[in-house]
């Protein structure tokens, strides 16, 4: 029901805004274009991207992500017949597309963090999905919508790289099944994978050796994190890739590690952190901070320096997941 009423509302709105969160990664970027994709395709319908932070390079391959505009390109007092949040947790993920969100006539939320408390008017929720990319194409085969090669390479991508390739614990009978429909519909597994993970540039991979060098280990090496300065991006030319990504997967993989975070500056008081774990349920830890996400891959802001921000999060983790 909530589906076809969907289909109704994109129908019927003359002006549509899709919306990412906050340093996008292959899910948001994924889906969101993946959407678009299938709207146009579909209901001839025309409608706008919005990203509130720079697209990484690695996904300038992706299929109409040409068209996403940056916050800062848009009115703030315009007000769209629809929005549409797309693996967006919290709503202040979205930054200052918020405000295009509250003003929107009509609001759309699909998701699939646990986290999520169902902001919009239409929620679609799914936790049991690996990606948000999976909810998507489950929409289009439901309400019968043509599926192209542009949609299929950017649901694949969301699946793919909130997978990890597949090798997370996300990953289901339903996740390959997905990714199985989507391959039939003409898309590349390798050609995908070495664009989203054999094309770093060296200065990333010279950048992530030394954040892992000068990694920090507690509790009989069973807490791993690293603490990324803005200094240290500057010193790796960072210029537009996301230098980060992945970073705390490689500390997770040390086979001592039960969790694994690392801690970005964002500026003098403020931090980002991102948190893996093997076992443990890290975003009740991250939910400590406004943030949240899944059990064993979770993140947040903290109105913090980056050393206050460490002590902050390892008084959260031993008081919620080691006492």
């Amino acid at each position: 029901m909530v589906i076809e009423q969907i289909n109704s509302i994109i129908k019927n709105s003359k002006n549509i805004l899709l919306v990412s969160h906050i340093n996008p990664d292959g899910d948001t970027l994924g889906s969101m274009c993946g959407l678009y994709s299938l709207i146009k395709d579909n209901l001839k319908k025309n409608c706008e991207m919005v990203a509130v932070s720079d697209v990484p390079v690695t996904y300038n391959f992706l299929p109409y992500v040409d068209k996403v505009k940056h916050i800062s390109e848009f009115d703030l007092s315009r007000e769209y017949d629809l929005v549409i949040t797309i693996d967006v947790a919290a709503i202040d993920r979205c930054a200052d597309a918020e405000k295009l969100f509250k003003k929107a006539k009509n609001t759309i939320n699909i998701d699939h963090h646990e986290t999520n408390i169902g902001y919009a008017e239409i929620n679609i929720i799914e936790p049991q999905a690996a990606a948000t990319g999976e909810i998507i194409l489950e929409i289009a085969e439901k309400l019968g919508w043509k599926i192209s090669l542009e949609t299929a390479i950017n649901l694949y991508v969301a699946i793919v790289t909130d997978t990890g390739c597949f090798k997370f614990s996300n990953t289901t009978q339903r996740t390959m099944e997905s990714a199985g429909k989507l391959i039939s519909f003409g898309v590349n597994p390798s050609e995908i994978y070495q664009k989203c993970y054999e094309s770093s540039s060296k200065d990333m991979v010279l950048f992530q050796s030394y954040c892992v060098n000068k990694a920090e280990f507690l509790n009989d090496d069973k807490i791993a994190y690293t603490i990324v300065y803005k200094k240290d991006l500057e010193k790796f030319n960072n210029q537009g890739e996301d230098f980060t990504d992945g970073l705390t997967e490689k500390l997770r993989a040390i086979r001592t590690t039960e969790v694994a975070f690392v801690v970005k500056e964002l500026n003098s008081t403020t931090s980002k952190v991102s948190m893996r774990s093997k076992e443990k349920d890290i975003a009740q830890v991250c939910s400590a901070f406004g943030g949240g996400g899944h059990k064993l891959a979770a993140g947040a802001v903290i109105k913090a320096n980056p050393k206050k921000a460490v002590s902050m999060i390892l008084e959260e983790i031993k008081k919620r997941l080691y006492d």
